[in-house]
């Protein structure tokens, strides 16, 4: 063996630093390029920018676990100062926000079916009497407790407020009643969830956030696909109109919303004994009606976006404010009144109204005509988009 052959074989000092030297370059040149791609991708740019700012505007302002000033409707036929004083007493706790006044047990029952009251306060046509008598008569609080966050709050501060609430009217001949505990009780029929389960509201709510979520990601992603994939100049090539087109690739994901929802029902069912009240004809009519607002939605994204992961961006961007804003994690009225305004023009909210009210209440088609005529309008107009769209898309 020669010399030569055995020197190892190692390379100049100088040289190793070259090349560590042109591979930091290499490094570097690749780093500022994703930086230039990052900034022209606008939709991309704007997730990074936009989702930080979503969160913290809504989780600092628009989440709140104890909401106030809820819809509440009085049931009375004692028109006497002492019913007047003990209403304005639940009233200055805040959590009662009184804007309907009836006359009959059907109207108040039909204020809670459609989700118009939360509460209603149903004074007996003797109470005023029987209090100065000192049969410490009974007031009821009926309460809407398909939601246990919302409810409780106001429940516990009703019945804190008992003792206050008439010491301006116990004075003189009636200073003996306010001397003990309250001279009436108030008693609290929690309906539709007395045991104040939270399964009870969670589970009907996983429908419209499971079908939300896989609608818009199903179709977000459909026309894009075929862009990339380059079959959708086949498709045009087809004696087939565009709408013909659209429909037809939206009508697959009708039926798998629709094996979603029974599957969720069955499961809510047999594991977590949530029942299904009402008829299931309402339910999977209005189910139907919001899968299709849903798939218009995604297949607006898809016509916008230029690639698929642009469609999921898009996706994901309009269903972390449906999920934090519909009151499907958080009480809705808990929101501040700009969160549920915007809240309102969102699909989900109509339609956890909707699937909490027909499983838990009961509620017919004619005690939600207002949040399925959100839906059908929502529907309608994201139609409408989604067709528009997609013909200036071919173009």
């Amino acid at each position: 063996m020669s010399a030569e052959q055995s020197l190892p074989n190692v390379a100049p000092r100088p040289a190793r630093r070259g090349a560590l030297a042109q591979a930091w370059q290499r490094v570097l040149a690749m780093f500022v390029k994703e930086f230039i791609q990052l900034r022209r991708d606008r939709p991309t740019f704007a997730m990074i920018v936009g989702i930080p700012l979503i969160q913290l505007m809504l989780f600092g302002y628009a989440i709140n676990t104890d909401p106030k000033h809820l819809p509440t409707a009085v049931l009375t036929s004692d028109d006497s100062p002492i019913a007047r004083a003990l209403i304005g007493a639940l009233r200055a706790t805040d959590y009662f926000d009184i804007k309907y006044v009836t006359r009959g047990e059907a109207d108040a029952d039909k204020l809670i079916l459609s989700n118009k009251a939360q509460f209603v306060i149903q004074i007996p046509p003797d109470f005023s009497r029987q209090l100065v008598r000192g049969e410490k008569p009974a007031l009821l609080l009926i309460a809407d407790a398909s939601d246990p966050v919302a409810a409780s709050g106001a429940i516990a501060a009703a019945l804190g407020a008992a003792n206050q609430a008439l010491d301006r009217e116990l004075i003189g001949p009636l200073a003996s009643l306010s001397q003990n505990a309250a001279p009436y009780e108030i008693r609290v029929h929690r309906r539709y969830n007395p045991a104040g389960e939270t399964r009870r509201n969670i589970v009907p709510g996983l429908i419209g956030t499971i079908l939300t979520m896989t609608m818009l990601m199903y179709t977000a992603m459909s026309v894009t696909r075929e862009i990339e994939r380059g079959t959708m100049e086949a498709l045009l090539a087809m004696p087939i109109l565009p709408v013909e087109i659209m429909l037809g690739k939206i009508a697959p994901y009708v039926v798998v919303g629709a094996v979603q929802m029974a599957t969720i029902l069955i499961v809510a069912s047999l594991l977590f004994q949530v029942p299904v009240v009402g008829s299931l004809f309402t339910l999977s009519s209005l189910t139907l009606l919001f899968i299709i607002a849903n798939l218009s939605v995604g297949y607006t994204f898809s016509t916008v976006a230029v690639n698929q992961l642009q469609a999921m961006q898009l996706t994901f961007f309009f269903f972390l404010p449906s999920m934090l804003l519909s009151g499907f994690l958080f009480p809705f009225y808990g929101m501040p009144k700009w969160a549920q305004y915007v809240g309102e023009f969102l699909p989900l909210t109509h339609y956890l109204r909707i699937v909490r009210s027909v499983m838990l209440k009961g509620s017919t088609f004619g005690d939600l005509f207002v949040d399925a005529g959100a839906l059908a309008a929502f529907a309608l107009v994201a139609m409408s988009i989604a067709v528009m769209r997609f013909r200036q898309t071919l173009d």
